[in-house]
């Protein structure tokens, strides 16, 4: 279920003035009024985030992986295998890199 945010049409108590947010299916109607002093408050468009996790197995990142290596931009390389749970190869990248462990 998505949630909505709410701002007050007009002036409003301190909930409805700073903006509320409330869980509700989507196909449930829009809140008209505040829940605590009545005043009329419309749904504002949010702002939201996706979140992308790119796995080792995933030939994006075994592309970025070697245009890095490529152009010798080692800790680069090193940096996102490591975050991508490839220690050996980020091992090897950070030696490459100057990096002594």
């Amino acid at each position: 279920m998505p949630i909505y945010e709410y701002r007050p049409s007009e002036k409003g108590c301190s909930y409805c003035t700073r903006g509320f947010d409330t869980l509700q299916k989507m196909s449930d109607a829009p809140i008209t009024c505040c829940p605590r002093c009545g005043n009329g408050v419309r749904r504002v468009i949010s702002r939201f985030s996706a979140c992308t996790v790119e796995t080792a197995d995933s030939p994006s990142l075994e592309n970025k992986l070697q245009d890095y290596e490529s152009q010798g931009m080692w800790s680069h390389a090193a940096e996102l295998a490591d975050k991508s749970g490839l220690q050996d190869r980020a091992m090897d990248d950070y030696k490459k890199a100057g990096y002594n462990f």
